[in-house]
């Protein structure tokens, strides 16, 4: 499947459906005849503005319907248990709460509605060195009813923000030196506006690997934090990740034991350049040459 028919997978194409945050690239647009609902932080005249000087096909921005300022999506639509889909890619990774995002998608689905989620891969992304994100921030972040990052949170983003042979995101292929994207007058700066201002600035606040997302669904419904589960998942291809997800999800069959040690594995796999495993490749073939050798010459 290509990335668009992930994403697509569960989604009922004659059902009704919210695309959140599509800004330049929508996946469902109207004009391919999708009934849906555009979500994003600006309208269409704004957000062209702000694409203008990129170089842009900018007929591909959809006509915004609902321009969102930090309400729940039932009170910016007017509708619960509406819709029968809802599309985010490359969303969920910036909402200082993540539990309520995923919670005000739950209520404007139907009973049988899907999320359809795109999230990127921290190790082919500049979020390569950060940490994965763990269960007790995110926790915490929705009991104190965060709506803007922490001044902790920008300061590890920009002081660890990098770049691969100049790109921001990249695929497991991928070689060359990595490059700081900021500095640490970026990371006083944003932490300043955060404590003075109370702003938000708009960065990933939570890091994944796959199967760290999919422990953190899975133990965010086992704590009864959110009411939607796994129904479908895709690993990593190039620097993203797809995931569904809704109430009348299977969830995982995996334990968790068996999860973290894919997490383990998935985080050693990020952290070797593809010249690097070249060279391991190399050295168990010659190991494996070595010992074909020897036991010809013990057998002659």
């Amino acid at each position: 499947m290509n990335r668009k028919a992930k994403i697509l997978r569960h989604i009922d194409r004659n059902g009704r459906g919210i695309e959140i945050g599509p800004s330049h690239n929508p996946v469902a647009p109207k004009k391919d005849g999708y009934q849906v609902h555009i979500i994003d932080h600006m309208s269409r005249e704004q957000l062209i503005e702000k694409y203008q000087a990129h170089g842009l096909d900018l007929s591909q921005i959809e006509a915004v319907d609902f321009v969102w300022q930090g309400e729940s999506y039932a009170k910016l639509t007017g509708k619960t248990d509406y819709y029968d889909w809802i599309i985010a890619s490359h969303v969920i990774e910036h909402a200082p709460d993540l539990i309520s995002f995923i919670n005000n998608c739950d209520e404007v689905l139907k009973a049988d509605g899907v999320l359809s989620l795109v999230i990127p891969d921290k190790r082919y992304c500049f979020d390569h060195y950060r940490p994965i994100t763990g269960l007790a921030k995110i926790i915490d972040n929705h009991l104190q009813k965060s709506i803007n990052h922490t001044p902790g949170t920008i300061a590890e983003y920009f002081l660890n923000v990098v770049s691969q042979s100049g790109q921001i995101a990249w695929n497991a292929e991928t070689t060359g030196d990595y490059q700081f994207v900021h500095s640490i007058d970026n990371a006083l700066e944003g932490m300043a506006s955060v404590i003075q201002e109370d702003v938000y600035i708009d960065v990933h606040a939570w890091c994944f690997v796959p199967h760290s997302f999919r422990l953190m669904m899975h133990d965010l419904f086992g704590l009864g934090l959110i009411s939607l589960k796994e129904i479908d998942f895709c690993q990593t291809d190039g620097f993203e990740f797809y995931m569904t997800l809704g109430r009348q999800g299977a969830g995982i069959q995996q334990s968790r034991m068996d999860l973290l040690k894919q997490i383990d594995a998935e985080i050693a796999t990020g952290m070797q350049t593809p010249s690097r495993w070249r060279q391991l490749s190399l050295k168990k073939s010659v190991k494996r040459v070595a010992r074909g050798l020897k036991a010809r010459l013990r057998s002659a």
